[in-house]
This record gives structure tokens, sequence and C-alpha cells, in this order.
């Protein structure tokens, strides 16, 4: 299904594929030939040091090569191939068996642009390089001291075109893969066209290098690679049990290479790359996942009213959504997660996730939604140390999260079990909370994220909500309010140095501080009767609550509670904030009505 949707998207008439098995390379040098081929000069096409000027890069002729004796590309290949360069050692000397070596790739090299002339002899640059070629023109090429055997070198033809852009070189190329890729082929019938004909022993192209993230070392990787009777089904080895044609495996590596370039169309993680696509044409969903706006999820939060439901958009959608995610395992590709759903249903996804995970915000009065590569983050250490701010510590989020957190916004699936209790831990070791932290708790509390007749937690304080640790962490908030009210100047809050202990082990630790809450009350009382009132107010409702408890506060609270706890604490704290917001407003609108021109009339 997977290698059928890659052809399907490659066939579409918006795709634009570059030539068979050809593929983006970064040129450095051009060896520009004579019109009449008796000479060549090397021009550096490099960026100048320091320059922001991109490579250039050109769509070049490429195909998986590994062994002992690699052969070469037409045209455009390593100076090591195309002028003979030697391979230098770490030291910077050149052996004797590198100079051989080089000699040897610089004659196949010569030998493949022969045959390539050979085959068009109507084809005025073809013949041009042969004449070259034929003269011993690679050997007396002066190369510059800055050449180094791995640059790459592209032929060029006196009025400034690519050889390799022409036709016949694209036909001649597909030919000589489709030759060397040809050991093993039989007949039969291709599992993605349903044709006859000769069927593929291995698939030509790989993924490059670098389009999947790795720790280790960048290689070109195989989506399909059986050597091992041990790795195949019933010991088959190669694509004996996955019959592929030659232009479906082609067009689908070609495909995928495609999208692993197009930042539009993929997503990179620390371990893994996601890549997306939908069968026709639709808006950028995926997008959104990392760069949400007020506007975008609006748009979709309305989708969860206004489109019909999942499994009737299943039914009468034509469009169709496809994400695939790959990590390398060594020199193989490996499927981590495979998608296709209908672009409705994405939709309402998408949105459901926002709608899931959404913070209020009591100061700006607005409501958050939170980017997932922040979400992830926010699982990791918070660094003090990193500015008066801080910040969260680059990779000490848990290993593959973010995509699990990607897996499940997709699917509206639930949360990794491992998430909660992780991220409980590293509350109580930062002593620190935010909108993603929070924005996680939400998610996570969800009884069941795949029924949309079942909600989460509000995004805001509820009041009519009487779990435990929510209780718990609302009057826990109220305390701590009120202590930094009486004493705004104090550099240690009871949240400090009770916060752990007090989202896990309640009972004792609320009603030492209720208690020695009075005292601050009656500071209040004196100086801020205002402020007083309010608090005074919130601490009774917040206790009381309790007190309608059979078993009043608990003793201690499990993983889940303690989420409650946490939860609770932070959308107290959000109402705290903006009772205080709402009456710092009142208070400025009083004053510049004061001092109005008007206000000074009517006096």
């Amino acid at each position: 299904m997977l290698l059928h949707r890659l052809v399907e998207h490659a066939d579409h008439p918006s795709t634009r594929l570059p030539p068979a098995y050809y593929r983006p390379k970064k040129v450095q040098w051009a060896l520009m030939l004579e019109e009449d081929g008796s000479r060549a000069r090397l021009f550096d096409r490099r960026p100048a040091k320091g320059s922001k000027d991109k490579p250039l890069q050109s769509d070049a002729p490429y195909a998986y090569r590994s062994g002992k004796m690699p052969p070469p590309f037409l045209l455009v290949d390593t100076a090591q191939y195309v002028l003979g360069v030697p391979k230098t050692a770490a030291d910077g000397s050149v052996s004797q068996a590198a100079v051989a070596e080089a000699l040897r790739r610089r004659e196949e090299y010569a030998a493949l642009l022969l045959a390539w002339a050979a085959d068009v002899p109507g084809d005025r640059d073809a013949q041009t390089a042969a004449v070259f070629v034929k003269s011993g023109g690679l050997a007396r090429v002066e190369t510059p001291e800055d050449l180094a055997y791995g640059d790459t070198i592209a032929l060029m033809a006196h009025s400034g075109r690519w050889l390799h852009q022409s036709a016949s070189a694209q036909h001649a190329w597909a030919a000589t893969v489709r030759a060397r890729k040809a050991g093993g082929q039989i007949p039969g019938i291709c599992l993605i066209c349903g044709q006859d004909g000769e069927l593929l022993a291995t698939i030509p192209e790989s993924i490059k290098s670098g389009a999947i993230p790795t720790s280790g070392l960048g290689k070109d990787a195989q989506l399909m690679s059986v050597n091992a009777p041990a790795q195949g089904r019933s010991g088959a080895l190669q694509l004996v049990n996955t019959p592929v044609c030659e232009r479906c495996g082609s067009r689908a590596m070609a495909a995928l290479n495609l999208l692993l370039a197009d930042e539009k169309h993929r997503r990179r993680g620390a371990d893994s790359v996601t890549v997306w696509w939908t069968r026709e044409p639709a808006d950028p969903l995926f997008d959104t996942l990392d760069h949400p706006t007020p506007q975008t999820v609006g748009r979709l939060l309305d989708s969860l009213h206004d489109r019909p439901a999942p499994t009737t958009a299943q039914r009468t959608d034509p469009n169709a959504y496809y994400a695939l995610t790959l990590s390398l395992n060594n020199a193989r590709a490996a499927v981590r997660d495979w998608l296709d759903i209908p672009v409705e249903r994405m939709r309402t996804n998408i949105a459901a996730w926002f709608d899931d995970h959404r913070v209020y915000d009591g100061w700006e009065g607005t409501y958050r939604y939170l980017p997932i590569w922040l979400l992830a983050l926010a699982t990791g250490r918070w660094d003090t140390k990193a500015g008066t701010t801080g910040r969260y510590a680059p990779r000490s989020a848990p290993h593959g999260l973010e995509s699990e957190l990607l897996r499940a916004a997709l699917t509206r699936g639930p949360l990794p079990a491992r998430l909660l209790p992780h991220l409980l831990q590293r509350i109580r070791a930062d002593r620190h909370l935010d909108a993603a932290r929070t924005a996680l708790l939400r998610l996570a509390l969800h009884p069941d994220r795949s029924n949309k007749e079942l909600t989460g937690p509000m995004p805001r304080q509820d009041q009519h909500n009487d779990q435990p640790g929510y209780l718990c962490g609302r009057s826990f908030a109220v305390l701590e309010s009120i202590q930094r009210s009486a004493l705004p100047d104090l550099n240690t809050t009871i949240g400090d140095k009770y916060f752990g202990t007090a989202m896990t082990a309640p009972a004792a630790v609320l009603t030492n501080l209720r208690n020695g809450a009075n005292g601050h009350l009656k500071r209040l009382r004196r100086d801020k009767p205002g402020a007083y009132r309010a608090l005074d107010n919130r601490l009774s409702e917040a206790f009381a609550a309790l007190a309608r408890r059979d078993d009043g506060i608990p003793a201690l609270l499990d993983t889940r509670q303690q989420a409650w706890f946490v939860l609770g604490y932070e959308q107290q704290r959000a109402e705290d904030n903006a009772a205080r917001a709402a009456h710092k407003a009142a208070k400025d609108g009083e004053q510049a009505q004061a001092g109005s021109p008007d206000a000074s009339a009517s006096l």
C-alpha cells in the first residue's frame, strides 16, 4: 500500500519528478569543453567563503553504489572518477593503491561516457565529449590544489549547457541503471501497477544520505533490503516476496526522495522524519501542528461542528491524507509509522488535538495553542542556568516521544503511557510549570480522546470538578496567593518549599498551611482589605469543596490524582491572574477618567 501511494503521487500531474535515476547534487566544479573537444577548463562553482550564496545544485545521474569497485555515474561524478584525483589519507599522504584506484575509476568513467556517445552519433555535445576523452583529455586537465577527490564535477558544453541535462544523457543513464540492476530479474506481475513484465531484484534508488536524521554517520538507506535468508519470508532474498517492476520501483523512490527534500512536506525530529502528502491538493493541515495561529486553529475548531462525522467523511471524502515516518537502522530505513486516512478525518483529528490541550492565559484573557515541538521539549529538563528566565535543556526529552505525540495528534489516539509519570517527576524536580506542561496534563487526563462523546479537563478553572487532586491543587494555589499578597518581597514561597510534598501527600501539608494562613489574612485585612476579602472567599470556597467529600482531604494521591493536583493548581493561578488583570485594568481606567479634561470640567 505504501509503494502504491508513492507511485500514485509520482503519477499525479502536479508532481514534478526529476528524470529517472536523477537526484539533486551539489556541483562544486564545472569542466567546460572547447567547441572542437581539443581541451577543457575547470571552473570553480563553489560559493565564496563567508558568502551567503547557496551552493550550485542540479538534478544529476545517481544510483546506489557499494562494494569494492563501485561503478561511475554518467557525466557528473566526483573528481576521483572524472579526473583520477586519488583519495588522501588522514595525514594527507597518498598511497600507490589510492593512485591506482583513482586511475581505474577514471577509465570506467571514460568508458561510460564513450558508450553514451556511441549510442547517439547525431548528438553534437556527446561527440565533442567523446573526442575530448579519446584524446586523453581527462588526464591533461589542470587540477587546482584545493580540488578534493570527493568534489563533484559536471561536464559543460562550450555554449554553457550541462551535458547531463540533455535528453540523450537522461535516456542513456536510465538504461545503464536498468542494466546494472537486471541481475536476478524474473518475469511476473507487479503488485503496484498489476502489469506483467520483468520484476526488479533490488530497488535501484536509495534514500538520500541525510534525509533521515541520525546521531551517527549519515549514509544512503534502502527502503527495502533483504540480503540474508533470516531476514526474508521463507528465506527468500531481496524483492522475491515484493514483486515490483522497474518503473514502479524507480518512481516510488523518486517520489519519496522528492518529499524528503521538500520542507513543506516533511517534518524532521531528533531521530526520525515524517513526510506527508494528499491524493489531491489540500490546505496545509500538517504545518498547523508546528505553527498554530489563532486564525488557523479557529477554522479547524469550527470544523469539529460544521464538518461531517469522521465515519461519514471516510465514506464520502474522495481526498486522502498520507503520512510516513522513517528512522534509520544502519543502512536500512525503518518504517516507524504509516497513516492513510481521509482528509476530513485528519481535519477533525487535528482540531480535536488543539481543543483537548488549549490553555487559558489569565493575564491576557486568551487561550494558547502549543506547537508539538514545544510540547515534546517541555518533557525535558528545565535548565535555570541557561539565563535569567531559564529554558528547556536540548535533547533532554525522552527518546522518541515527539513522534508519539505526533501520532496521537494525527490519529486522535491516546498519549503514550510513559508520559504522565515522567512529566510529573520533571515538574517535581524542576519546580517549573508553564503552558506547555499544563497542555500535556490536559491531554494525558482525557478519558478517551477517540470517543467524541467524552470530554477531558476544562481549559480553565472548573467549579464543578470534584476530583480530590484538583480540589487540593486549587486550595494550595490560594494559600500561596495569600502568602504572596501578604509578603510580596518574600524570596521563598510555600510553593518552593512544599509543592512536591503537597501533590503526593496533601492532607498534612494543606492542614498545616491552612492554619498558618490566618496570620497572613490578618495582615491583609489590615493593609489590603480588598485583597483580603477576595482571597478569604476563595480559600473558604476551596476548603468547603474538600469538606463536602466523605473522606475529606486525601492522605495520598496516585499518579492520575497528582496530575489533577497540578492542573487544579495551575488553573487556579490562571484565574487569580485574570482577577488581578481585571482589577488593574479597572484601576487604570478610573485614573485615566479622573485625569481627563471632561472629568476636570465636571468638577
